[in-house]
């Protein structure tokens, strides 16, 4: 999530540093040895971005899938909306 400044997700929106720290350490510690890895390319251009990713255990195929699209402004991510798929069975 690096530099974003607002997260919008089907969970909730989080705005600011601390939200968005809060979040993803709710997620890590909801789900402890998990990682996410990217699938395929970014694509970017003009002011926005997309990054498709998977989420599971280390080692494993993802349990969960998404796509993350971003707005840039200034170089920098200032919103960051994550998509996500139904889980795997």
């Amino acid at each position: 999530m690096s530099q974003a400044k607002t997260l919008r997700a089907p969970y909730g929106r989080y705005a600011g540093h601390a939200a968005l720290n809060g979040a993803v350490s709710q997620l890590h510690a909801r789900f402890p040895g998990f990682m996410f890895t990217p699938i395929g390319a970014p694509q970017a251009f003009y002011d926005v971005g997309r990054q498709a990713w998977g989420h599971g255990p280390v080692g494993e195929p993802p349990k969960v899938t998404g796509l993350d699209v971003v707005t840039v402004r200034d170089g920098r991510i200032v919103v960051l909306y994550a998509f996500i798929d139904t889980p795997v069975t």
